[in-house]
Parts: C-alpha cells; sequence; structure tokens
C-alpha cells in the first residue's frame, strides 16, 4: 500500500451513501462504508452503489467488517475490530487488499502492526455516541501511535471543527470523521495547511 495515500486526508466514514458521496466531492480521498444496523442485502447494494461512484476517482475505498462484501463490490479495503482475526481476514481477501484494524490501546496497536495489518485507528479520542460505552482514550494515545508505530493511523472519535487541531498537533496526519463528515471541506483545508 502507498503510504502517501494515508497521509493528510479526511477518511469519512457513514452508514449513508449520500454522505460518503458529499465527502467524496468535498476531498475525501478514503472513505468507510460503516453500516451496522443495516441487512446483508442493504449493504451490498450501498457498497455496489459507492463503487459506481467512485469509478475513475482515485479515492481508497474501505468496508466496515465485511470482507466479503468488500471484495464483491471491488473496494479497496476492509476494517475490521478487536474481535476479528486479522490472519483469517487475510486468508479472505488476500495480500493486496488493504486491512485497517481499531485500537484502543498501544498494545492492540502493536499487535496490529505484528499482524500486518496496513493501518490502524486510533480511538476514541472524544467520547462519542458512535462508540457508546467506550472511553474516550485522549490525545496521549494519539500521540504515542504517532511515535512509537510505522503506520499509517487514522486517529478517530468526536473530532470536530474545535478540536481537530488538537488532534493534529498531537501527530495524527489522517483523520476519520463520522458526525463532521459535512465539514470535510473545512477538515481537510486545516489539515493541508498543516502538511506545507
Amino acid at each position: 500500500m502507498d503510504r502517501s495515500r494515508f497521509e493528510y486526508q479526511i477518511y469519512a466514514i457513514s452508514d449513508s451513501t449520500e454522505t460518503l458521496k458529499n465527502a467524496i466531492d468535498d476531498g475525501a480521498r478514503i472513505i468507510q462504508l460503516r453500516d451496522k444496523s443495516g441487512n446483508l442485502d442493504a449493504i451490498k447494494e450501498k457498497a455496489s452503489e459507492i463503487k459506481l461512484y467512485r469509478k475513475n476517482r482515485s479515492i481508497i475505498f474501505i468496508i466496515n467488517d465485511y470482507a466479503e462484501i468488500a471484495i464483491m463490490a471491488g473496494a479497496d479495503g476492509v476494517h475490521i475490530g478487536q474481535d476479528t482475526s486479522t490472519n483469517e481476514t487475510r486468508k479472505i481477501v488476500g495480500n493486496n487488499f488493504i486491512i485497517g484494524k481499531t485500537t484502543h490501546a498501544v498494545e492492540q496497536a502493536f499487535a496490529a502492526q505484528s499482524e500486518g495489518v496496513d493501518y490502524i485507528s486510533a480511538g476514541p479520542v472524544y467520547e462519542t455516541p458512535t462508540k457508546p460505552g467506550r472511553k474516550a482514550v485522549g490525545l496521549d494515545y494519539v500521540e504515542l501511535v504517532a511515535r512509537n508505530i510505522h503506520l499509517p493511523f487514522v486517529a478517530i472519535g468526536g473530532i470536530n471543527l474545535t478540536n481537530i487541531d488538537a488532534v493534529i498537533n498531537a501527530g495524527a496526519k489522517t483523520v476519520g470523521v463520522v458526525r463532521s463528515a459535512k465539514d470535510t471541506k473545512i477538515l481537510l483545508e486545516k489539515i493541508k495547511r498543516r502538511s506545507s
């Protein structure tokens, strides 16, 4: 995987194809279809819609959880949680497919790195309703990952226009957004400003 494609980017995440399309139009170059409530047929339909929309665009398209759907939809990768085996996922998707893994602690980040994932997410940085009951890891974890992990990483969780500067200052080059996907254009400007 070309690491530079995971630097200075907004990683937009949603179960809404319209939200993802809008994020693409606003400059997001990494998107994730994350649908925790839809049935498999609905997720397949959404994935196919995104596949058509991203045609001829330089977008990294990730699907959350479902490796088989990611392959079927012509996605670039799959994002898995701590409850899913990296090795088993790699057997399904092969070596040329991107695998991302959620981490909440530095031990998990080191483990994911040793398992051969292509990137990790680090969070939730701040408390967020998209991860109910999950305690925020804070900026300290972002700093730890930036200093110690040699993989691209996505800082995620409660990041918005009011706190993105602090997340970037902690070492994040790419920021994942769910509720703030609507602000992709402005958030991306803030990230790009730091890269120049």
